[in-house]
Formats: structure tokens, C-alpha cells, sequence
């Protein structure tokens, strides 16, 4: 049986090509080119500061970007109409960092907010396609009535990432999905997006900073720094990587290691 890395698509889902983006006469990014295939998990890594929710903003539209372009599904964006762009918004999720969910409202209306925005449905549809997701992030029935104060740190992502999932998105943008989280609460989140990728046939784009994601979930890694991708591809591919933030990140002293037999180890 080929390995799920041999059956990843080769189809671009969202490239970036030659993307600048600066406030005032700070350049945060310069000719940052990126390309995301359907079905794989990506993995953005870099120093903090170095930009890296930047170009995740900039993709979304919520940053504008001083030249380039991005494509999603093939379509340049800046050439959408209203209406196209509302149909390729329809097909993107976002968890940000932190949650991001709306402290006024519950689990099942955060969960609600993008079918409220972009869709027409009964009241009663619209509870039942939440509660769905609810229960496919591994929720129980009840935390739909809770809000957010009311959750612990990993209920929080999970109700976030239902609410990412809630107009079954193509793809998914994680921004620092781990961060907070305890080590058994991080693992469960990676093995649930793994899951939900394989069952949902989502793309996903994660930044992060958790090594143990890096290793354990994602297809291919970007690192950025020097304000664009300076190296891509597998775990093993950033193991090998003589570039010093690269070697010192993947392979210094909090790193993880693989054995000659490719087992993980610390």
C-alpha cells in the first residue's frame, strides 16, 4: 500500500507567489513564494517576530500585501469578483491563535457564525449541522450550551476548529494550534487534525512552533526567515539541513531526533 505522503495530490490548492508585505518602511515579508497541495498537512515554522501569522493574514485578505500574488484553487484572488471571492471564502477555515471565539456566545452559536454569515438556513438545520461538528472535534453534546469561560484550554481549540470546520471547508488555517496546551492536550489535537484530514480529505496550513506537531503530523515543513521560505520539505529534509536557525531549531539541544532506523527519540 503506498504511504499517504505517496498519494498526497499534486494539486496546488493556494500559492503564493512573490508576496511583499510591509507597515510603513518595515518589509516583513519580500518575494515569499509558498505552495500548499490538496490533502497535506503544511507545517510554517519560524522565529518569532518573523512573520509568519503575517502571510497567513495576507492569504486570508485581512493584511494587504505591497506586490505578488496569491492563488487559491487556481484563481488568482485579485482578480474575484465579489461574489467569486465570497466562494472561495465559503470554502476556507480558520482556527486563530488563541481560539478566537466570541465570549458572548456559546459553543453552538461560535459554531454557527459562518453559516449565519454565508448561508440561509432554518434555525433548526443550522443547530443540527453544529452540533455535527461539535461532536466531530470530540466535544461532548453538552459543552454546545457553554461558553467560552466555561471551557478549559483544549475545549477552546476544539470549539474552534468545529467552528472552522462548520461550512466543510477545502482547507484549513491553523494559526498556533498547540500553543497553550499541555503535552497529552497537544498530541490529541495533532491526532485529531491528522484524523479529520484523512476522513474530511482536507488541506491543512499550520503555523506553529510545537516540534512534536512538526514530527508527528505534518507531510512538509516551510521555514521562513530572511522574510521569505529559505527551505522546504519532509522532517527528514529539516533533520539534513545545514542552514544554522534550521539546524539549531531541529536538531539542538530541546530537539527531537530520529534514529538511523527512523524511529523518533529525544
Amino acid at each position: 500500500m503506498q504511504s499517504h505522503q505517496a498519494q498526497i495530490q499534486s494539486e496546488i490548492v493556494l500559492s503564493a507567489r512573490d508576496i511583499t508585505v510591509a507597515f510603513g518602511p518595515k518589509t516583513v515579508l519580500e518575494n515569499l513564494s509558498l505552495n500548499v497541495r490538496r490533502g497535506e498537512i503544511l507545517g510554517f515554522v519560524g522565529a518569532s517576530g518573523s512573520g509568519k501569522s503575517v502571510l497567513l493574514r495576507t492569504v486570508l485578505g485581512l493584511t494587504p500585501k505591497r506586490s505578488g500574488a496569491i492563488f487559491l484553487f487556481g484563481d488568482d484572488v485579485d482578480s474575484l469578483s465579489d461574489a467569486q471571492r465570497m466562494r472561495i471564502d465559503m470554502r476556507l477555515g480558520v482556527l486563530f491563535q488563541h481560539g478566537a471565539l466570541f465570549s458572548a456566545l456559546s459553543v453552538l452559536e461560535n459554531v454557527q457564525v459562518p453559516m449565519r454569515e454565508y448561508l440561509d438556513l432554518p434555525k433548526k438545520l443550522m443547530n443540527e449541522l453544529a452540533m455535527l461538528k461539535i461532536e466531530l472535534v470530540g466535544l461532548p453534546a453538552d459543552a454546545a450550551y457553554k461558553f467560552p469561560s466555561e471551557l478549559s484550554g483544549g475545549m477552546i481549540k476544539r470549539a474552534a476548529l468545529a467552528r472552522a470546520l462548520a461550512l466543510d471547508p477545502d482547507i484549513v488555517f491553523l494559526d498556533e494550534p498547540t500553543s497553550g496546551l499541555d503535552p497529552i492536550g497537544a498530541a490529541e489535537f495533532d491526532e485529531l487534525v491528522i484524523k479529520l484530514r484523512d476522513t474530511m480529505g482536507l488541506s491543512v496550513y499550520m503555523v506553529t512552533h510545537d516540534l512534536d506537531s512538526l514530527f508527528t503530523a505534518c507531510d512538509r515543513i516551510a521555514v521562513l526567515g530572511k522574510k521569505r521560505v529559505i527551505v522546504e520539505g519532509t522532517i527528514e529534509d529539516m533533520l539534513k539541513c545545514e542552514e544554522p536557525w534550521v539546524k539549531s531549531y531541529f536538531r539542538g539541544k530541546r530537539a527531537r531526533q530520529l534514529d538511523l532506523k527512523g524511529r523518533i527519540q529525544r
